[in-house]
């Protein structure tokens, strides 16, 4: 018998793309086989982020191009998933009237029962309550078919309640896998021909809080480093007042786990990281800076900025720039201030104009993008260690892949190369890439 066709869009971070690989493997049992081509599907799932209004702007907007499928094919289910689906549960029906299915983030595992249902009965689904526990992080999502790396979610929620952000009230507390699972998990991976896991959870730094056996999240890294084939480890995202000493210590001590950390700022001013319920300085953040360079001479840091926060002033602004050139971050990610309902900001005064947060947007970035260019030409005529997970982009006779530090790497090479990790001199560097050529033709199993 053939399959029903399920084709899954995916806006937002990278748990979302991992929910969406478990929506996937979940309906697979209930007869759906995936389709790269909307116009194909039987069922089309939307998996929705709600960080950003811009990022819910484009769901609706999809959803507004599914319509002209949904009137060529009247059985054609249409569902909504992810953080903007639990934020608005039955009015997303008011401006997406063709959407069959609204479930929310602790609703995952019941998927293939709303699907079955809507089969029989067709009508609308509304489901979006919170559950004791996120049954969905047992479900092992299934990396894409030739897929060298991989993300595994270890936690779900999050307890900080940063008066920006959305995603206390929307995933839930705090929920850790525990520690055992997570291994074994990624023995799996690694006995399909997986390399490199990337560990996922809104703050990964607090992992085993909420587990009665204990454990932490540098236990958890020391237990996925003894894996056998594993390659390399990353993780994301990391919440500065929660980053241990002994995480720390694990940069150098693990052999497979990367020299990089995503550690979010958000922004330089004291005033406004107080305002921000960040819970920690600008000098605290600075120390732990210093702390992860002394540890690691070398690693890469990254992080995000948030600019035009309520009650930011020039002064604020001028702070962030100045931690900016002072830390000289490898990478940024930058947006403007976006207002999200059911936030402690919400309503909050000084509000800083649209005009403003765009200029001050755009020097930041600026200023980043000569960070980025400095950092990546020190580059040149070094020898890296890459993990080449497929052709380039830029040009169809290179390959590409990530140097220990997260940076994307183009170079000479063939198909055969994929999944193996290889020494690549850096000849030129530029803004988002790097280009390379290999010292050692044919890869090696070296980390």
């Amino acid at each position: 018998m053939e399959k029903k066709k399920l084709y899954i869009q995916t806006f937002g971070c990278q748990m979302n793309v991992q929910d969406a690989e478990k929506m996937a493997a979940l309906l697979e049992t209930s007869g759906y086989g995936t389709t790269e081509d909307p116009e194909q599907a039987d069922l089309i799932l939307v998996n929705t982020c709600s960080i950003r209004e811009k990022a819910a702007q484009k769901i609706y907007s999809q959803l507004g191009r599914f319509r002209a499928l949904k009137q060529r094919n009247p059985n054609l289910l249409i569902g909504v998933g992810g953080c903007l689906a639990q934020q608005c549960g039955d009015r997303f029906f008011r401006r997406a009237p063709d959407v069959n299915l609204v479930f929310g983030t602790h609703q995952i595992h019941r998927l293939p029962e709303m699907v079955g249902d809507l089969e029989q009965s067709g009508g609308r689904i509304v489901e979006t309550g919170f559950c004791d526990r996120v049954r969905s992080l047992d479900i092992p999502a299934q990396p894409a078919a030739g897929a060298v790396g991989t993300f595994v979610t270890i936690m779900q929620g999050c307890n900080n309640f940063c008066a920006y952000c959305v995603v206390p009230h929307l995933r839930g507390r705090e929920e850790s896998r525990p520690l055992p699972e997570i291994v074994r998990e990624v023995e799996g991976l690694a006995g399909q021909g997986i390399r490199e896991v990337t560990l996922l959870g809104q703050n990964v730094n607090s992992y085993g809080r909420t587990l009665p056996e204990g454990g932490d999240f540098a236990e958890l890294i020391r237990a996925i480093g003894k894996i056998p084939g594993i390659g390399r480890i990353r993780f994301t995202t990391s919440h500065p007042k929660d980053l241990s000493a002994r995480l720390v210590e694990c940069f150098g001590k693990v052999a497979s786990l990367c020299e990089h950390i995503h550690l979010p700022v958000q922004s330089g001013s004291d005033r406004v990281l107080r305002r921000m319920n960040r819970g920690y300085t600008v000098s605290e953040y600075r120390e732990k800076v210093d702390f992860l360079r002394h540890s690691c001479p070398g690693i890469s840091i990254t992080s995000d900025v948030i600019v035009g926060f309520p009650g930011e002033a020039e002064e604020d602004f001028q702070q962030t720039l100045e931690l900016m050139r002072e830390i000289r971050f490898d990478n940024l990610f930058s947006f403007q201030y976006s207002e999200r309902e059911g936030t402690a900001a919400v309503g909050m005064n000084g509000s800083v104009c649209n005009v403003l947060r765009r200029e001050r947007l755009r020097t930041l970035q600026t200023l980043q993008e000569s960070h980025t260019l400095e950092k990546n030409r020190a580059c040149v005529g070094r020898l890296e260690t890459v993990l080449v997970e497929g052709s380039s982009r830029n040009r169809c006779e290179d390959m590409m892949g990530r140097t220990r530090g997260n940076r994307i790497v183009n170079f000479p090479g063939t198909e055969g190369l994929i999944g193996k990790i290889i020494s690549v001199r850096i000849v030129e560097a530029f803004l988002h890439s790097l280009r390379g050529e290999m010292e050692e033709r044919g890869g090696s199993d070296v980390h």
